[in-house]
């Protein structure tokens, strides 16, 4: 029997000002995990100098905490279908404070490491159990907008670590810096056990026997692993620019002073902010056109890199802030792929496609992440006063190979989509209305 159109669901009507004082508490959250994801992004080079490390093994703090939150989606989208999404929610913000405590204290570089396996865990919960909230409490028509909402209002983390972070950093020390951190993350936990709600009162809850065996299914299901595909695609250039290497490229590679690389990394996340809405509405409005957006800021992603990477000596200014504007709608784009795994699954399954789909893009910002610090290493330009223009562009070139990857595995998925829709399997409106 074939699975209702979502966009079809019937709804109870449901309290618009809960709803939304939920989707505020729940997006906060996520601004918590982010920033425990992104504070080594403005404060690598103290990391560095304080841990005594060279660019390779400072890496692995980011590919650490990145590979604890991709090895962590599947079985967090499956806590979020199993517990609901209040628990993993103030669950994950604990763990994001606890990993930044550690990270405070941390003298010796393995409790550091430790401090990031924490941030990985509770910010792996998070998202996934946000967007498994945003349904329950909101018609569906309304979800893609609000998914894109949540996932670029989160990224304000990031301006948070870029500016004032990386302030106190500068002005009061690592350690006071980073307890502050850790102190917020617990008052964003409290806060979510007080407000934030698996559903409306009265609405009917997921039972066990409803969601079991989801995962195989979820996985076997050609829109999810064609969003899979455009979810590592997308945001990966941004993310390892955004987490790590951008304030190092900008300043040691480029020579922008750090005022002004900071600045960039703000504007970063505001064109994230900027264009999400827009991808959005277009999603909803022309679902026929998800993967073509996707693509599409794919490849202007690359174009943005060739043409900084190739500028005669170190790029303009004016080129820079369209390179950082560019990379800003890799994050919004990469949103759109839970929209397409909405739309393929039932909704009892969405937690666990959300974890398979987020899965992507993280593999690929680890990878990035981590060649680009053993490309510095290679070239003697692995510590803060080696770094050079030219070791930058070489390093940099490390993310064509995962863009052709990534390409490739989004024009076989969306074949075999269009394949499964002309056999008339489950799931051909969706395959129709998705590529």
């Amino acid at each position: 029997m074939s699975r209702p159109d979502p966009d079809l669901t019937v709804v109870p009507p449901r309290r618009s000002g809960r709803a939304l004082i939920v989707f505020g508490v729940a997006v906060l959250a996520y601004v918590a995990a982010v920033l425990g994801r992104s504070s080594l992004a403005a404060t690598g080079v103290a990391a560095a100098e304080r841990f005594g490390v060279s660019s390779g093994v400072l890496s692995l703090l980011a590919v650490v905490q990145l590979a604890v939150y991709a090895a962590l989606q599947v079985p967090a989208g499956v806590l979020t279908d199993r517990l609901g999404p209040r628990r993993l929610i103030a669950g994950g913000a604990v763990l994001v404070a606890a990993g930044q405590v550690v990270l405070a204290l941390a003298a010796p570089f393995w409790l550091a490491v430790l401090g990031r396996v924490l941030v990985g865990a509770g910010d792996a919960v998070t998202f996934v159990s946000v967007l498994r909230l945003i349904p329950a409490w909101f018609p569906a028509r309304r979800v893609p907008v609000l998914n894109q909402l949540a996932g670029i209002l989160g990224q304000l983390g990031q301006v948070v670590s870029a500016v004032p972070l990386a302030a106190l950093v500068v002005g009061a020390g690592w350690t006071p810096a980073y307890l502050v951190a850790g102190g917020t993350a617990v008052l964003v936990a409290v806060l979510a056990l007080a407000v934030i709600r698996d559903g409306p009162a009265g609405a009917a809850a997921q039972s066990g026997p409803a969601i079991a065996g989801g995962l195989g299914a979820a996985v076997r299901e050609p829109g999810v692993r064609l969003a899979f595909w455009c979810h590592l695609a997308a945001p990966f250039p941004g993310n390892a620019f955004g987490l790590l290497w951008g304030f190092p490229f900008l300043t040691g590679g480029e020579g922008v002073a750090s005022g002004t690389a900071r600045a960039l990394l703000a504007a970063y996340v505001v064109a994230g902010i900027a264009i999400g809405p827009l991808l959005g509405l277009v999603a909803g409005r022309w679902p026929e056109r998800r993967v073509r957006l996707i693509v599409v800021s794919v490849l202007a992603q690359a174009t943005a890199w060739l043409v900084v990477l190739a500028w005669p000596g170190p790029a303009p200014l004016a080129l820079l802030v369209l390179h950082v504007v560019v990379l800003g709608g890799g994050g919004p784009a990469s949103l759109v792929a839970f929209d397409i795994a909405r739309a393929a699954v039932p909704p009892e399954r969405l937690g666990r496609a959300s974890g398979i789909v987020n899965v992507g893009g993280f593999v690929s910002t680890i990878a990035v992440v981590l060649l680009v610090g053993l490309a510095l290493d290679l070239q003697g330009a692995g510590t803060p006063d080696t770094y050079d223009l030219t070791a930058f562009r070489v390093a940099m070139l490390v993310q064509i190979p995962v863009w052709l990857v990534a390409l490739t595995g989004i024009a076989r998925s969306a074949r075999r989509v269009d394949q499964s829709a002309a056999d008339g399997k489950r799931g051909s409106r969706f395959s129709r209305s998705a590529v």
